[in-house]
C-alpha cells in the first residue's frame, strides 16, 4: 500500500507521537520559569541571568544543524532516547552548578536535546499527515508542547513548596526525560508503522531520509531561497524572537519587581493554561480562513503586550499588571499556535519539501535565539524595561511583514 493510500487515524498516532513529547515538554515547562531565578541565586546579574535563560534557544539553533543527520543515521526513536539522555545530563549539571557559567552549559545541552525532539516530530507530521489535516495536526503538536508548558510550572510550584529548593525543579525534567524514553521503548514506533521504506536502504524509513535531507546543504538551501527568507522568513524569525523573548522576559521581570519563585512559576503556569486552550482554535482558523488570520493577530498581541509590560515596571500594583500582561501574551501566543510549522509546510516544494523545511526552521530559530540574546544585551547596556520595549516594537514590525508577505507567498488554502 502506498503512503497516499494509508488510512489516517488520530488514535493510531496519538500515544506514540504525542505522549513522549508531552512528558519531555512538562519537564521543560517546569524549568523555564526558574532558570533566571536559579541564575540569580548563583550570583548572576539580571543581564547574565537572561543570557543563561537564552542558552536553551541557542542550543536549539545549534542542534538544528546536526540533528537531521543524526536521526537519519540512528533512527527517530533512538535519537529521541539519546536526546532524553543528553537532556538529563544537562539537567544534572545544572542541578549541581557551582556558578552561573556551569548552569549555562547545562541549559545549552538541554536546548540541543530539544532540537532533536522538535525535528523528529515535525518531520513525521509533515510527511505522513494528509494535507487536509495538516494545520490541525501541526497545531496539535504545538498544543502538546503548550500542555507541557502549562502543567510543568504547577509541578515546579509543588516541588519548591515541598523541598524549599528551586534547583530541585530540575529533577522534574529528569523524570520527564526518563518517562519519554520509557514510552519510546515500550510503544510502537510510528515511523515503522506508517513509514515508507527508502529504496536500497531497508533499515531506514522515508521519515529518516526526510530529516537528513532537511539539514544536508542547509546553507545552500538558505542561499537558494534567500528572496523568500529575506521577506517572509524575516517575519518567521521575528515570530521566533517574540516567543522566545517572552519566555525569558517574564521570569526576569518577576525577579526585577521582587516576585518570589513559587509565585512566578504559578503565574506562568496559569498563563500557560490560556496558551494551551487556544492551540486547536488556531489550527481551525488557519485551515478555514487562512494563515494570515492567525499570524497577524498573534504578533500584534505579542508586540502590544511587551510594550504594555515595558511601561508598567514602575506603576503602582506592578505585580498585578505583570499578571495581566502575562495572560495577554499567552492569549496572543496561543492564537498563533502551529503557525511556523504550518507556513513552512505550505511553502516547501511538494516534491522535495525537506531542504526548505530545514532552512525555514533554521531561520525561525535564528530569531528564537537572537531575541533572548538581544534582551540580555540591552539589559546589560541599559535596563530590562528598554529591552522589553524594543521587543514589543519588533513584534509590531513582524506583524507588518506578515501582513504584506503571507498573502503573496502563502495565500488562503481551499477550505477543508
Amino acid at each position: 500500500m502506498s503512503k497516499a493510500e494509508l488510512p489516517f487515524r488520530w488514535q493510531s498516532v496519538a500515544l506514540p507521537v504525542f505522549l513522549p513529547t508531552l512528558l519531555f515538554s512538562i519537564g521543560e515547562g517546569a524549568i523555564i520559569p526558574i532558570i533566571p531565578i536559579v541564575a540569580d541565586s548563583l550570583g548572576a546579574t539580571l543581564a547574565l541571568a537572561g543570557l543563561i535563560a537564552a542558552m536553551i534557544t541557542v542550543g536549539e539553533l545549534v542542534g538544528d544543524i546536526p540533528s537531521g543527520w543524526l536521526v537519519a543515521r540512528i533512527g527517530e526513536r533512538t535519537s529521541m532516547i539519546g536526546a532524553s539522555i543528553l537532556a538529563a545530563g544537562g539537567l544534572l549539571l545544572a542541578t549541581t552548578a557551582p556558578n552561573p557559567w556551569v548552569l549555562g552549559i547545562g541549559i545549552l545541552l538541554i536546548g540541543l536535546a530539544t532540537a532533536v525532539f522538535a525535528l523528529a516530530r515535525h518531520a513525521f507530521m509533515t510527511t505522513y499527515v494528509p494535507l487536509r489535516y495538516r494545520a490541525r495536526a501541526l497545531s496539535t503538536l504545538g498544543g502538546t508542547f503548550r500542555l507541557g508548558y502549562f502543567i510543568g510550572p504547577f509541578i515546579a510550584v509543588a516541588v519548591i513548596h515541598l523541598t524549599g529548593s528551586t534547583t530541585a525543579v530540575f529533577w522534574v525534567h529528569v523524570v520527564g526525560c526518563a518517562g519519554a524514553a520509557i514510552v519510546l521503548l515500550a510503544m510502537p514506533d510510528p515511523a515503522a508503522t506508517f513509514g515508507v521504506r527508502v529504496p536500497d536502504a531497508p533499515a531506514r524509513t522515508a521519515g529518516e531520509d526526510f530529516v537528513e535531507r532537511e539539514t544536508l546543504g542547509l546553507f545552500r538551501t538558505i542561499h537558494d531561497s534567500r528572496g523568500l527568507l529575506a521577506r517572509l522568513g524575516s517575519g518567521a524569525a521575528l515570530i521566533g524572537a517574540l516567543r522566545a523573548s517572552r519566555a525569558v522576559i517574564l521570569p526576569l521581570w518577576a525577579v526585577s519587581i521582587g516576585i518570589d519563585d513559587r509565585d512566578t512559576a504559578l503565574i506562568i503556569g496559569i498563563a500557560g493554561a490560556v496558551d494551551f486552550a487556544l492551540f486547536y482554535a488556531s489550527g481551525h482558523i488557519m485551515d478555514r480562513h487562512g494563515r494570515l488570520w492567525s499570524a497577524v493577530p498573534s504578533m500584534v498581541g505579542l508586540g502590544l503586550g511587551h510594550l504594555l509590560l515595558a511601561f508598567s515596571h514602575d506603576w503602582p500594583q506592578n505585580a498585578t499588571w505583570f499578571i495581566g500582561v502575562a495572560m495577554l501574551l499567552s492569549l496572543a501566543n496561543g492564537i498563533g499556535s502551529g503557525i511556523l510549522m504550518t507556513l513552512g509546510a505550505d511553502l516547501a516544494d511538494k516534491g522535495n519539501p525537506a531542504p526548505f523545511l530545514g532552512a525555514w526552521r533554521f531561520t525561525a530559530d535564528v530569531g528564537g535565539a537572537g531575541g533572548p540574546l538581544l534582551v540580555s544585551a540591552v539589559t546589560a547596556a541599559s535596563s530590562i524595561v528598554l529591552a522589553t520595549g524594543i521587543i514589543g516594537v519588533l513584534g509590531l514590525v513582524g506583524a507588518g511583514i506578515l501582513l504584506r508577505y503571507v498573502p503573496r507567498y502563502a495565500p488562503r488554502p481551499p477550505r477543508a
